[in-house]
């Protein structure tokens, strides 16, 4: 996961539960890696992980002492706002999104 700039304060676009979904990046990435990538603490992140497997968003397997992730692309985001939109789609523009800013130099 590409390095993640300065603490922000205030209101955004994308929730703490989104930005989790850097695990569809890796699937075996550590909770801790989340945290540091998100700027969210582990027991953040675990609350996090474990509302959207309770809601079948994503599963795990354990192999040993690491955790292999699932997500569940073909499920429909839960707001009616977002009616019909899938994972799958969201994921499209956070991936991208991730892509085009791991290219680009940040503008000052």
């Amino acid at each position: 996961m590409p390095g993640v700039s300065a603490s922000h304060t205030g209101w955004t676009f994308i929730t703490n539960h989104a930005r989790v979904a850097a695990i569809a990046d890796d699937p075996n990435v550590r909770i801790r890696d989340i945290a540091a990538h998100c700027q969210l603490s582990e027991r953040s992140v675990q609350r996090i992980i474990s509302d959207v497997e309770q809601d079948g968003y994503l599963s795990h397997t354990r192999g040993g002492r690491t955790k292999t992730y699932r997500i569940r692309a073909d499920k429909l985001l839960r707001h009616p706002a977002e009616a019909g939109l899938s994972v799958a789609a969201l994921l499209s523009l956070l991936v991208q999104d991730e892509y085009d800013r791991s290219r680009k130099p940040i503008p000052r």
